[in-house]
Formats: structure tokens, sequence, C-alpha cells
């Protein structure tokens, strides 16, 4: 008997050690993008709410392993830009984003000798999105599967189809701030590498009106170019001519507040433990 609660009382402080190592975030924010309808390196212009929730593993007293997801959307109107030469070609999308991400997150001061820290965030992720668009009569319509570039289509054999769900690259960092033990609270700014042109389904040159025409349909023309629904636009269809930039990659990012609770240690904020303390007066992590 004895024997089995030494063993019990063994397997519960191991459990308990490692839970305090384990921490659960969620951040409120906002979800941008920057491509070929908003050429902006960031910008709160158009942005939209964003949520991101995470669960971290402290593997030491600088790194993280860390595992979440995120959740957001992201719009653009040529209606609104900055540049004329964007106005006049009168396009718009809008898409939800989905993600799961993980990898290593590193505190570049340790939080057990300063409550303040710089810190970044890198890893690998999965993203799914679904531009779509509204056309004159409200409609919503998915702009994927009409091609509007030609993708797909044999006369365009160099334009493949985007795949909605692809690998992003996470790249973030912010200012954290533990007042105690059990919580931080951190700013942090979060971009998404991709390997794709197409998050605004707008990347190559102007496909033949009459083969999207034939292959995809009078919905994929009309929305392919917008210009003439404008007053005093241009009717005439710009075969050919630059729609967007196919040398650079579209991006998203997020940012917020972020509210960090660590498991295991009793309370929000548990500063009656023991003399082992930090400089705010709150127990130390270990």
């Amino acid at each position: 008997m004895k024997n089995l609660l030494l063993l019990c009382f063994v397997v519960l402080s191991i459990t308990a050690v490692k839970a305090q190592r384990i921490q659960v975030e969620l951040l409120g924010g906002i979800s941008n993008y920057q491509g070929d309808l908003l050429p902006i390196v960031f910008t709160f212009r158009q942005a939209q709410p964003a949520f991101n929730a995470n669960v971290k593993y402290q593997l030491s007293n600088h790194f993280y392993v860390r595992g979440g997801i995120a959740a957001g959307a992201i719009r653009a109107d040529d209606k609104k830009s900055s540049r004329d030469d964007l106005k006049v070609r009168n396009l718009n999308f809008q898409s939800h984003i989905s993600e799961i991400n993980a990898g290593l997150e590193y505190d570049l001061i340790s939080l057990e000798n300063f409550p303040v820290t710089p810190y970044f965030f890198t890893g690998i992720g999965l993203f799914h999105f679904n531009p779509y668009t509204f056309d004159q009569s409200g409609q919503k319509i998915y702009l994927q599967p009409l091609s509007t570039e030609g993708q797909g289509l044999p006369e365009y054999p160099d334009r493949k189809p985007y795949f909605l769900t692809q690998v992003c690259w996470p790249l973030a960092g912010g200012i954290k701030y533990e007042p105690c033990i059990n919580l931080q609270i951190s700013c942090e700014f979060g971009f998404r590498k991709l390997f794709t042109d197409y998050l605004d389904d707008v990347s190559d040159t102007y496909a033949d009106e009459a083969v999207l025409l034939a292959e995809r349909g009078a919905k994929s023309v009309e929305l392919s170019y917008r210009g003439d629904e404008l007053p005093g636009g241009n009717p005439n269809y710009p075969k050919g001519m630059v729609r967007g930039n196919k040398n650079e990659m579209d991006w998203y990012y997020f940012t917020g507040l972020k509210l960090t609770f660590r498991l295991g240690n009793g309370g929000i904020c548990n500063i009656g433990r023991g003399s082992s303390k930090n400089k705010l007066g709150c127990p130390k992590a270990w």
C-alpha cells in the first residue's frame, strides 16, 4: 500500500510539473492581406476581425513548442484603392481564412529575470481560402471555378488551377508582458508567407473573353473584368493586358492582443507560493 501511495504521489507530482509548462493562448484582433488588390505591406484599410487560439509547451526559459488554429477574413475592393489604375479595373473579392500551424517560439529575454520580452515565432502552417465576389444582381459567386484568367484551360497550359488548401510559412513576433507566472499579455503581429498569387483570384494577364465564354460561361467574362460596370467605364474587354503581378506572391497577416494562461498553478495570479519569486513578487515558473 505504501509503495502504491508513493507511486501515485510521484505520478501526480510529475503531472503537476508538466502542467506548469503548458500554456493556453487566445488572441483577438484583425486580419488583412497584401496582394494585387491591396498592394500595401501593412494597412488597417479594409481589415476584418480575426481570432487565434494556441497551446504551448515550455521547453526552457526561452523556447516553446507552439501549435494553434486561426480564423479570419480578408477583402479588398478596387473602388477603395488610392491608385487610379486599380480603380478603373473595378475588381473586388472576399475570402474566409482558416489555418492550423505549429512551430517554435523564442523569448529574447527570459521572463525569469524580467517581466517584458520581445518574442518571435516561426513554423509551418496549412490554410484554406475560397475567394468570392458579388455580381451586379447581388448574387454571391465563388471565383476559383470560373478560371477568370484561364487557369486550367487548354488555351493556357502554363496557368494551372490553384488549390484552395495550401501550405503557408508563419512568421510572427511581438512583445509579451508577464504580470505573474500564470498570466501573460502580448501584442502580436504575424505574417504568413504564401506560395500562391491567387489568394485574391488575380495574378496574370486578362484571358481571351471568347475562350472564357466558351469554356466557363458568361459569368466568368463578367467577373474577370468589371471596369464596364463603372459610370463612364471602359466597355472594351482588355484582352492580354496586365491584370495582376504574377512575380509577387500574396500574403495575409493577423494582428491583435493575446492573453496567455499557464495551467497547473492554482489560479490566474498565484503569488503566495513560497519564496521563489520574480522581480514583480510573483512566483517563478521553476
